[in-house]
């Protein structure tokens, strides 16, 4: 057996599957192996509780949207963030994981709270697309020399658009306003992180909350913040 002496990265994957999340991680496990990673895969957060694997863990990649974890888990990541193990992820797969743990929240620093979707009379029984809307994702002119987002400026979706509920210990290199419709319960617009960065610890996370489905993620601007934002990440 060749002894691998490259960084690993471990890919968490499942929960709700209308993110599909082995499709998704799948587009980016080969830019992870080109880059020196040396990828395990796992279907659940069963293996943070492993202390001694994720002590060699340098990039934890989740896609795991809703689902439970267990407090050795929870306990588990924490320590190898605070350790030093990177974090990274996109949408619903890291910010609206685990919406059981009010310490998960405390970690990521950001949670999905909706997205508001079309005008009522426009929507079709039976369509899946309700809740996609035209946005912009404004990067933010002081964080333009950050290398994550560095030379990329501001690209428009059609797509969800998170409305996160967050607090100012993050870096927020990138927004996205909800504008005020017809049909909307609120008054003025809301600005929420649409790309952030947190130092916890020695570990550094980054989330950006774009990647609804493949072809999001395979938007140019969008796959360069999460190829970028993973290499960042990483110890």
């Amino acid at each position: 057996m060749v002894e691998n002496h490259g960084r690993v990265a471990l890919v968490v994957r499942g929960g709700w599957e209308g993110h599909v999340p082995v499709a998704a991680t799948d587009l980016f496990i080969p830019f992870l192996e080109r880059n020196g990673f040396d990828v395990h895969v796992a279907d659940s957060p069963a293996r943070y509780a492993d202390a001694g694997y994720m002590a060699g863990v340098d990039l934890i990649v989740q896609c795991y949207t809703m689902g439970t974890i267990e407090p050795d888990q929870l306990d588990g990541l924490q320590v190898a963030i605070r350790a030093g193990t990177g974090m990274a992820g996109w949408h619903g797969g890291i910010a609206d994981s685990f919406r059981n743990s009010s310490d998960y929240l405390h970690l990521i620093g950001g949670q999905f709270a909706c997205h508001p979707g079309k005008d009522p009379a426009e929507r079709v029984e039976g369509a899946t697309d309700h809740d996609f809307v035209p946005y912009t994702v404004n990067i933010r002119p002081e964080a333009a020399d950050h290398p994550i987002v560095q030379g990329i400026e501001d690209f428009d979706l059609v797509t969800e658009q998170y409305w996160v509920l967050s607090d100012d210990y993050n870096d927020v290199l990138a927004t996205t306003t909800q504008k005020v419709r017809p049909w909307d319960p609120w008054h003025r617009e809301v600005t929420s992180p649409a790309v952030w960065t947190r130092q916890w610890g020695e570990g550094r996370i980054f989330v950006t909350t774009p990647g609804h489905s493949l072809d999001v993620l395979e938007h140019p601007s969008v796959r360069t913040l999460v190829e970028r934002g993973m290499l960042w990440a990483s110890r």
